[in-house]
């Protein structure tokens, strides 16, 4: 099913406002948007973009009456865009692939061979769109890569290779992923957390979902926190943390890290010390997210 948008999101991905959008509908009949079942306007990829190339010619200085008439080209046209897209758009990887991908990166990071770990995940990336390339393969290769070190199977070096050449790559995604949103997240782990690679993940999530992100990183001071938070009043406020250092100071970072959280900040908890303090996390009027459903489900 082609996925839509409500007019909020429609209105921040074309920059046209929701009250011009109904103003041009209403007026000229510009899109004719489906309706969900509770009621509300529902836009598709192709109307957006419609939306865009109006916006483009009024602000060139043609009237909206003139560019209306344009509409059927501009349909046409953004149409095959589309088609073009779709098409060279990574499709998913056939079954097992991913995790013949993972047992390869695992084998190659024993050997100690960097290249070939960049390698793999080269081809995985170019193969997958990037939050498939996050869900179906970085995060369990994290979550393996973790369980093999607790265990002494897998060496200080070797974790550091996957980690390293995953974090490049999650980088590099971040900086190609959509920025077009006014909904804002502040991303940052504990002050004495230097495991960022889940964190790096959850912000790509969410610059796909129509965020923007700012992503203040490993060993973030809570002062630092609170000053964004006073500053930029993000909607939420995504924090990471996987070393456990008790209950105790669990409870005194968050609670210092929420001081500032101003009218409407949400904070949601992530990352294994996070699971194990969901009642301290919950009491503080925070969210707990354990996994990554939970944070599929936070976004939706």
């Amino acid at each position: 099913m082609e996925r839509t948008y409500r007019i909020n999101v429609a209105s921040e991905m074309s920059g046209v406002s929701e009250g011009l959008i109904r103003a041009w509908e209403r007026r000229y009949g510009v899109l004719k948007p489906r309706r969900t079942p509770s009621g509300y306007r529902a836009y598709t990829e192709a109307d957006i973009s419609a939306l865009k190339r109006l916006k483009q010619l009024t602000e060139e200085g043609v009237s909206i009456a003139e560019a209306v008439k344009l509409l059927p080209s501009i349909k046409r046209e953004v149409r095959e865009q589309l088609e073009q897209a779709e098409r060279a758009t990574p499709r998913a990887p056939r079954p097992g692939q991913t995790e013949k991908w993972r047992q390869e990166i695992l084998v190659a990071a024993e050997r100690l061979d960097q290249q070939a770990i960049e390698a793999v995940l080269d081809e995985a990336m170019v193969s997958m769109p990037p939050v498939m390339f996050w869900d179906e393969l970085l995060a369990p290769l994290q979550r393996e890569v973790g369980e093999r070190w607790h265990a002494g199977t897998l060496t200080v070096a070797e974790e550091h290779l996957v980690t390293q050449a995953a974090r490049q790559r999650v980088i590099t995604l971040l900086h190609q992923a959509p920025r077009r949103a006014k909904r804002h997240v502040v991303c940052a782990c504990f002050p004495r957390e230097d495991h960022e690679l889940g964190l790096m993940g959850v912000a790509l999530k969410f610059r796909h979902a129509g965020w923007r992100v700012t992503f203040l990183g490993a060993r973030t001071p809570t002062e630092h926190l609170a000053r964004v938070v006073r500053v930029s009043h993000p909607q939420v406020v995504a924090l990471s943390c996987v070393n456990d250092e008790g209950e105790a100071a669990f409870r005194e970072v968050l609670t210092e890290a929420m001081r500032e959280r101003g009218a409407g900040a949400r904070f949601v908890v992530g990352g294994r010390a996070a699971a194990l303090h969901r009642q301290v996390i919950e009491a503080l009027g925070a969210q707990s997210v354990e996994d990554e459903a939970g944070w599929a489900a936070m976004l939706q």
